[in-house]
């Protein structure tokens, strides 16, 4: 029996659906807005989704965007609209929605649609990677997400200059679009030819080193690279090297000048540490979504446990905590103390003062960020000493917490 989740904030259409859709043997979820159904799609992934568009929290076109940019548009969605545009189902389509319905919906074109959806589900399962579109909250990384965008706009080919801790597949995979293909380079030893260019159209390759290709892989670049806007590929190559020591690895000079003149810069996880506990969260929703790990969420102590680490090796080191605390931990809850095992206890780290040549306001909340990163690392996440150590009331606590976009609290910490 297929579920259905029906996402509309009119009692009366969600009653009407629900009514047609069990009497046509559907199992049917029902959620009042876009928050609620953001609550049922992480209990659990439903095999078809109804999602209105315009709804007074979040209309369902940016839904749409969060589920994509996360990895959980990996059901077939189909859009519904009392208010809808050529434009509006073009734009819905793109990215990913399966199909549009135009309210008031017709029985026979709803049961129809539907039955449609659900035999093409397969080829709707498979949903991009986890990229920078999911971190619309975080300035530093939406401003990544523009800059290489705007690099891509005029050229098929990206050079991502990346520092030890980085996460250039993030970067890279913001490139692809829904439904084409993500390749990496270096998982294959064979090398390319056009029929593998024809599979790939649309997508990225995406070259994780320069300075690690073999001869082979470096061949597979440049033959990838010289056919990018026949086959409409973005070929994304990320290096920590400087240009000097790529050329005494041999890699052609006349190919990287021609080819990758243009870069951008991706900072490390260490200089991002406010975003920390949000990439966490994606990676194991995607995880648990692709089978790899049983239900589990990060305690607001783990995830502060998690920003509080520099992460030497990068995005594959998160990746791998967060696989490994998941699988490990004993209850559904995964504790500071399970996280701490895996990185080991970090060493306090002195306050670093904040560049003075910021405006003051900007110098100021700076400084309470770290600050506060401190003394939660101190009380590991205990509100009730963290508000006698700091001298607040908690309540201006907590909202003070959430504007620096620090995690207040532990799980069973009651919020004021």
């Amino acid at each position: 029996m297929a579920q259905i989740l029906v996402v509309d904030d009119e009692v009366g259409i969600r009653e009407l659906l629900s009514e047609i859709l069990r009497d046509e043997g559907y199992d049917v979820k029902l959620a009042e807005n876009a928050a609620a159904a953001r609550g049922a799609r992480r209990a659990q992934r439903p095999d078809l989704v109804l999602l209105d568009i315009w709804m007074p929290d979040t209309d369902g076109i940016t839904l749409l965007k969060e589920w994509s940019a996360s990895g959980q548009l990996n059901m077939p969605v189909i859009m519904m609209s009392g208010h809808g545009t050529i434009d509006t189902a073009v734009e819905a389509t793109r990215i990913g929605a399966q199909d549009f319905l135009e309210k008031p919906i017709a029985l026979q074109k709803l049961l129809a649609t539907i039955r449609n959806a659900l035999q093409r589900a397969p080829a709707a399962v498979s949903a991009p990677g986890l990229s920078l579109a999911a971190f619309a909250r975080s300035p530093i990384l939406r401003d990544l997400k523009r800059r290489i965008e705007q690099v891509a706009a005029n050229s098929r080919t990206v050079l991502l200059k990346t520092r030890a801790g980085g996460f250039a597949e993030l970067a890279a995979r913001t490139l692809q679009a829904p439904g084409k293909a993500f390749v990496d380079l270096v998982a294959s030893g064979s090398p390319l030819d056009l029929a593998a260019l024809e599979a790939a159209a649309g997508g990225v390759l995406f070259a994780p080193e320069l300075a690690q290709l073999t001869r082979l892989q470096q061949k597979n670049l440049v033959f990838a690279a010289e056919r990018a806007e026949r086959y409409r590929l973005h070929v994304v190559a990320a290096t920590r090297e400087p240009f000097e020591h790529l050329l005494r690895l041999g890699m052609d000079e006349a190919f990287l000048a021609r080819r990758f003149d243009a870069w951008v810069a991706v900072p490390s996880l260490a200089e991002i540490r406010g975003d920390i506990p949000e990439l966490a969260g994606h990676v194991l929703t995607q995880l648990h979504e692709a089978g790899d790990v049983p239900l589990r969420y990060l305690s607001s102590a783990a995830l502060n446990e998690m920003r509080n680490y520099s992460w030497p090796g990068g995005w594959d080191e998160l990746k791998t905590a967060v696989r490994s605390a998941a699988l490990a931990a004993p209850g559904e809850e995964i504790a500071a103390e399970d996280v701490a095992r895996l990185i080991g206890a970090a060493p306090d780290e002195p306050l670093q003062m904040p560049a003075l040549d910021r405006p003051l306001r900007e110098a100021r909340e700076a400084f309470e960020r770290l600050y506060f990163e401190f003394q939660l690392r101190q009380d590991n996440g205990n509100m009730t000493r963290l508000a006698e150590r700091t001298g607040l009331e908690r309540t201006h606590l907590y909202r003070k917490l959430r504007q620096l976009g620090l995690q207040p609290g532990r799980r069973g910490d009651p919020e004021p």
